[in-house]
């Protein structure tokens, strides 16, 4: 008797559940719909939210000039490497050598968005848009350079000859340990010290 019971409880809370998504269904069903004309009407249509993440952009002044000081800290606070910074050594005019952006490199294919690189930057020089609108057929166009304006007339230009050098990824050499050196006067190592110079 118990089964029996069981399985019209069952029943019923099966044809409950199902008048009440049925009823869910129906009442959107004689809502207007409202279309929005993606792509064609881009203007008119608030598409994405303000706080979206989409892409990578320097925050330029009213005159030009980035904010960023080459510091290296987007670049190492960065999970995966999406970042890559060049800089250069230039002569200011009181004699003292300073060191500038170059190359500003953003690679939004193996970006994950963390912001990470926005909160830790001292000088507020990068900031995302919301514009999520970057699609393309091949990867090499992910990797975009930031600082795309051109220098300002008042900037230090380099001194020729000044080697240009990455800010990150510069490994210094492994000092060799007594155990390592070769020992002098063999003619077989002196002769692969040869070759690596």
């Amino acid at each position: 008797m118990g089964s029996v019971k069981d399985y019209f409880s069952s029943l019923g809370s099966g044809i409950a559940s199902l008048i009440k998504g049925m009823g869910v269904t129906g009442k959107e069903f004689l809502t207007s719909k409202v279309s929005e004309q993606y792509p064609d009407k881009r203007d008119t249509i608030a598409y994405a939210a303000p706080r979206f993440r989409a892409k990578l952009q320097f925050i330029y002044e009213p005159d030009g000039r980035n904010r960023c000081t080459a510091c290296g800290t987007c670049q190492r606070n960065c999970p995966n490497g999406t970042i890559s910074i060049t800089t250069k050594t230039v002569d200011l005019p009181d004699g003292k050598k300073k060191r500038k952006l170059d190359t500003y490199l953003y690679d939004l294919g193996s970006c994950t968005f963390c912001q990470l690189c926005v909160t830790t930057c001292p000088f507020d020089a990068i900031e995302f848009t919301n514009d999520f609108e970057q699609a393309v057929f091949t990867r090499e166009k992910l990797v975009q350079k930031l600082n795309y304006l051109p220098e300002q007339p008042g900037d230090p230009a380099p001194k020729p000859g000044t080697p240009v050098r990455p800010a990150a990824n510069v490994a210094a050499k492994p000092v060799a340990t007594d155990a390592e050196k070769p020992a002098a006067g063999n003619p077989a190592t002196d002769n692969e010290n040869k070759k690596e110079n």
